[in-house]
């Protein structure tokens, strides 16, 4: 059985998806499985898993049954998973070489069961592999312990960077929500009492808009966060006032590096 089971949703990911995927397989920790769900893709997406399945067997590529968003098609993938651990990675971003081995190592030697690191962040037509990443001065820095009262205020994890571990928490599955699916599982493990711990290292890569900028889809999860607060939280109207004023605060910040 592998160590770590990677979770992978696809759709339309064509032009990324090959050097997200070599950034998994390149790992100096390779006991690795790679869980991909195609999200009915057009554009190619879905020949290009075909051959990187046929170069390497920890590629486990399946299609979903029908188009229903990436909460669904990570939950597919994880009735797949093997691994003691469950990490994340979109098919547009990318993991430094030794993030797997680094992480593994700080969650061992900790008491959390959810752990997360730093990562950089350039913009959304950077081209290139993990193994030629030149380090920049953009970096989401992880807080070294996060509590669920510190998520309410705002979303401090990276799904690029966030590993739980199956053996402590059981399969945990994301929300079927149409966004902040990825928020409102760091949210179901932490209120369940659990704390997450980040390591200050940066091991990842996130494809985003240009520095400084602010876009309409940033925007519009102030709407899914509202959403997250109210329903899957069930928070009162003032902490959800109040959690969602943190957040888009965050964001702004976040949108700044």
């Amino acid at each position: 059985m592998p160590l770590v089971s990677v979770v992978m949703p696809v759709h339309n990911s064509a032009t990324t998806l090959g050097a997200s995927v070599r950034s998994v397989l390149a790992q100096t920790h390779a006991d690795v499985e790679l869980l991909i769900t195609d999200d009915a893709s057009s554009d190619g997406s879905v020949d290009l898993l075909h051959e990187l399945a046929r170069q390497d067997d920890r590629v486990r590529p399946q299609a979903a049954p029908e188009q229903g968003g990436a909460a669904r098609a990570r939950n597919l993938a994880l009735g797949r998973a093997r691994g003691a651990y469950v990490a994340f990675l979109d098919s547009d971003d990318m993991w430094l070489p030794e993030k797997l081995e680094r992480q593994l190592a700080f969650a061992a030697a900790g008491d959390a069961p959810l752990t997360f690191t730093s990562y950089y962040k350039v913009d959304g037509d950077h081209v290139g592999e993990a193994r030629d990443f030149v380090p920049n001065g953009r970096v989401v820095a992880a807080r070294a312990r996060v509590t669920y009262r510190d998520m309410l205020v705002q979303d401090h994890i990276g799904a690029l960077t966030a590993m739980y571990d199956r053996r402590a928490l059981g399969t945990r599955l994301m929300p079927d929500m149409p966004k902040r699916q990825d928020y409102a599982l760091w949210l179901s493990i932490m209120r369940d009492g659990h704390a997450a711990r980040g390591l200050r290292e940066p091991l990842a890569v996130y494809r985003s808009g240009r520095a400084g900028s602010l876009s309409s889809n940033k925007l519009s999860l102030v709407e899914h966060n509202w959403a997250l607060y109210r329903r899957h939280e069930r928070l009162s109207l003032f902490r959800s006032t109040l959690a969602l004023a943190g957040a888009t605060v965050h964001s702004v910040r976040k949108a700044r590096i």
